[in-house]
């Protein structure tokens, strides 16, 4: 549903799968800057939010996703999976538990189709599965002490909430949607359905260091997982790019990655302006593409950082920094 905060004057809407909520409020650099100053909030609430109860809730959900739940304490954030039987990502949730049940938030649109899914494999456990994004919302701003609400730590210091659908922060000014990616970007951190795509395996995209783990029971598409982290060859590599600032516009979602001499390597996922990085993208790439290559994104020059490793052996790692689990 469209956020009322759109009606804000010098609200200006997103695009998709953002167009209900704004890209930004006319001041996108000073947004972003309010942003990390912890002075101002990103409505987020076009995402999906799904709540699961009843006493099986969490060894249920371990059986399903690819993150270690079963014994999840309570207010305890992180991040799961759930994969096709080919070990392709589906959907991407943050979970936390907050003693009598489990809050998920999703990606826009993608609620109805999991809780119908989830719904499929309750067969005689005692669990309920709900999208309650009707009533709640998903909020990001400051960080602080824990007022009772499904909470994640989040980019740049922030945290996101899940709170009653229309209850924006009263005393902190909105940042749009742009101000958020920026960040998110800058921290190397893909977003599920933009920075991949139907193909994408966890170890590609680096979620194996946050939403998966290595060492748990069978779930759907953990074959694939173990297999590509035994072996250590992922096909494609997620990629951070420092974009040509001299380029009057950013590449679009999907637009092409090439090396020189034309041949496409990857995609571009989500590209934003960074107040202080300049123009920046997320990118998935091929894993043979030499990591100093330089690159053509949607024909903008643009110098690669490693995110996730292409050496054998490391498909596991993120390069440049260590993420913590649950981020929001």
């Amino acid at each position: 549903m469209e956020s009322p905060l759109l009606q804000s004057p010098g609200a200006v809407a997103a695009d998709a799968p953002d167009q209900e909520v704004a890209a930004h409020y006319g001041d996108p650099s000073r947004e972003q800057r309010s942003l990390e100053e912890g002075t101002a909030f990103v409505d987020r609430s076009n995402r999906g939010v799904v709540r699961v109860s009843g006493p099986d809730r969490l060894s249920w959900l371990h059986s399903l996703l690819s993150q270690h739940l079963d014994g999840l304490k309570p207010s305890e954030p992180t991040e799961a999976l759930l994969l096709s039987p080919n070990g392709h990502i589906e959907h991407h949730l943050f979970l936390v538990d907050d003693g009598e049940a489990v809050w998920a938030h999703v990606e826009p649109g993608t609620a109805p189709a999991l809780v119908e899914f989830l719904d499929r494999m309750r067969f005689m456990l005692r669990v309920e599965v709900a999208d309650v994004s009707d009533e709640f919302m998903v909020v990001t701003g400051p960080g602080g002490p824990d007022d009772g609400r499904p909470a994640w730590p989040d980019v740049a210091g922030t945290t996101t909430r899940i709170v009653p659908r229309g209850e924006f922060p009263p005393d902190l000014r909105p940042a749009g949607i742009w101000a958020y990616e920026a960040l998110r970007i800058a921290e190397h951190r893909p977003r599920f359905g933009l920075d991949t795509d139907h193909r994408t395996i966890p170890h590609e995209a680096g979620y194996v260091e946050t939403a998966v783990h290595l060492n748990k029971g069978c779930y759907r598409g953990q074959e694939t997982v173990a297999r590509v982290h035994n072996l250590g060859r992922p096909p494609r590599r997620l990629v951070f790019l420092h974009l040509d600032g001299s380029v009057d516009r950013l590449p679009a979602h999907g637009d092409p990655v090439e090396i020189p001499g034309g041949r496409t390597v990857g995609f571009v996922g989500s590209a934003a302006r960074h107040h202080e990085l300049g123009p920046v993208a997320l990118a998935l790439v091929k894993r043979n593409v030499p990591v100093d290559a330089e690159l053509l994104a949607g024909g903008v020059a643009a110098a690669q950082e490693v995110v996730v490793s292409p050496e054998t052996g490391a498909n596991a790692q993120i390069a440049l920094r260590r993420r913590p689990a649950g981020r929001g």
